[in-house]
């Protein structure tokens, strides 16, 4: 048995969803991709495809083959091209994923300078305000914010980012500043959901933890929104430092409880660790990190 054939189809049957649409699409007849496929189950001694007559779906084993098969063909061919000389210049299509409001204010400008820079490497790019599974969904780079948890990933940190609460000047001046956490009391606020939870704030004191709650006048479903509602002087809110850093810049937004903020949370470029990174990915990661290093100490007030 051609195990790296196998494993092709195997990979193939699963993305196309049925044994004759994964056999239309390599061009191999239907009988050959059903035995190959069962002659790796038949090797590995366990089945990894449940069939029906309707569909075929993914047993725990071949969950995890799956993901070991894509990686392993993904080095094969990358030590293939590497050996034939093609890469004189990265090639090829990365995928990217990155939070919604930081991969438009950072990430973005620097992949349009990437593309620029490298025209023979294309990129799809993921917005997207959860955690996604770089091996399960086969993405090359996830752009993360907080920390992280242990696991077989690589990540190089580009820096921090804060946890910031923040009320217009006018907000201020009709209800005053609150000096310590337990001030919020006394304060409407504004929440949303992400960093900012919807009925308490956390804040460092030298004791540890101390867990505020907070009284939401309004809450909202983004960022951007609980920002525009704290300029128009609805409340105090409670966001990431970068994105309010023009706001805080001109005077529209003034943070307030410096001295009790979270620890401030790492932002990292993520990826699958494997013996041999592909030299699109390497490119990427060379030239996106002094830079994101950058924009991040920018963005600091």
């Amino acid at each position: 048995m051609d195990r790296l054939e196998a494993m092709s189809l195997f990979v193939a049957t699963v993305e196309a969803g049925s044994l004759s649409a994964a056999a239309r699409g390599s061009g191999v007849p239907l009988a050959t991709v059903s035995r190959k496929v069962s002659e790796l189950e038949r090797h590995l001694q366990t089945r990894l495809l449940n069939r029906s007559t309707r569909r075929l779906t993914l047993t725990d084993a071949g969950h995890s083959y799956l993901a070991a098969c894509r990686r392993i063909l993904d080095e094969v061919g990358e030590a293939e091209r590497t050996a034939a000389g093609e890469y004189s210049a990265p090639t090829g299509e990365l995928i990217i994923t990155a939070p919604i409001v930081f991969g438009r204010l950072h990430v973005l400008p620097v992949v349009t300078d990437f593309l620029a820079a490298y025209p023979q490497v294309n990129i799809r790019l993921t917005l997207a305000d959860r955690v996604t599974q770089l091996v399960d969904e086969h993405l090359d780079l996830a752009i993360r914010i907080g920390q992280l948890p242990d696991s077989n990933m690589i990540a190089i940190r580009v820096g921090s980012i804060r946890r910031v609460v923040c009320a217009s000047p006018a907000y201020l001046a009709r209800h005053g500043a609150p000096q310590i956490p337990q001030d919020l009391a006394a304060h409407a606020c504004i929440s949303f959901e992400g960093t900012a939870a919807l009925a308490s704030w956390s804040f460092a004191t030298g004791k540890g933890e101390l867990i505020v709650p907070i009284h939401s006048r309004l809450r909202v479903n983004t960022a951007e929104a609980a920002i525009d509602a704290a300029i128009a002087g609805a409340g105090m809110t409670r966001v990431l430092s970068y994105q309010i850093a023009d706001a805080v810049r001109s005077g529209v937004l003034v943070p307030v409880l410096r001295p009790f903020e979270p620890q401030p949370w790492p932002v990292s470029l993520v990826h699958a660790s494997q013996g041999l990174l592909p030299v699109k990915l390497r490119a990427f990661l060379d030239f996106a990190a002094p830079r994101l290093k950058q924009r991040l100490l920018q963005a600091t007030w």
